[in-house]
């Protein structure tokens, strides 16, 4: 499947507040979402399919050198597509140079999220006891480093 990866817009909200629907149990609103379009220290990415669809998005938000990984998401039909590797990449990308780590917490039981957090240099550093509910479950502390500050463009 043919898709991009391009910052988030406000066409993109009414489907991302869907898809959060979809895919987690405490969603985010609309409203949420468009929060973050003029938040300072932050960027969220969509994939956009054929005819500008919504496949899927990201989003990071910072606090000085510090990056925390809020939502990956990506609609069922267009998972295993390389989609969400596609999103994790452009996040990565964001971090070098000016963050200097990006950390995300991930369900326990969600072996495939934290195969390819992996695949992308995250490294487990934590477990967050019964982190999420609907179900309980721990959480999964991972951490991408960079080497803040000497990277080359």
């Amino acid at each position: 499947m043919e898709y991009r990866v391009v910052p988030m817009a406000e066409k993109h909200l009414p489907a991302l507040a869907e898809l959060e629907r979809a895919c987690f149990s405490h969603p985010w609103s609309e409203g949420m979402l468009r929060e973050e379009l003029t938040r300072e220290g932050g960027a969220f990415f969509v994939a956009e399919g054929p005819g500008g669809a919504v496949l899927g998005y990201a989003g990071v938000e910072t606090v000085l050198d510090e990056g925390y990984i809020t939502n990956v998401a990506v609609g069922a039909p267009y998972r295993r597509q390389g989609i969400a590797g596609a999103l994790v990449a452009a996040l990565a990308e964001y971090g070098r140079g000016r963050l200097a780590f990006l950390t995300l917490e991930v369900r326990a039981s969600n072996a495939p999220a934290m195969a390819l957090y992996h695949k992308y240099g995250f490294v487990q550093v934590g477990r967050r006891k019964n982190y999420y509910d609907a179900p309980r479950e721990d959480a999964i502390l991972m951490k991408l480093e960079f080497e803040y500050g000497t990277e080359t463009d």
